[in-house]
């Protein structure tokens, strides 16, 4: 898979600013939109 400018995110790395469009039609903006403190976030492609 190509990757342009892409790279990992590795400790202590800052999550860049993505803005996600939600199933429920909202929009979910990272990382603002996830309070405060640790998280996890979970990327599920679907089946195709």
């Amino acid at each position: 898979m190509a990757r342009i400018g892409a790279g990992f995110l590795d400790t202590d790395d800052i999550f860049p600013d993505l803005e996600l469009k939600l199933v429920s039609g909202e929009t979910l903006k990272f990382p603002e939109g996830t309070g405060e403190g640790y998280g996890v976030v979970l990327f599920y492609r679907g089946y195709w």
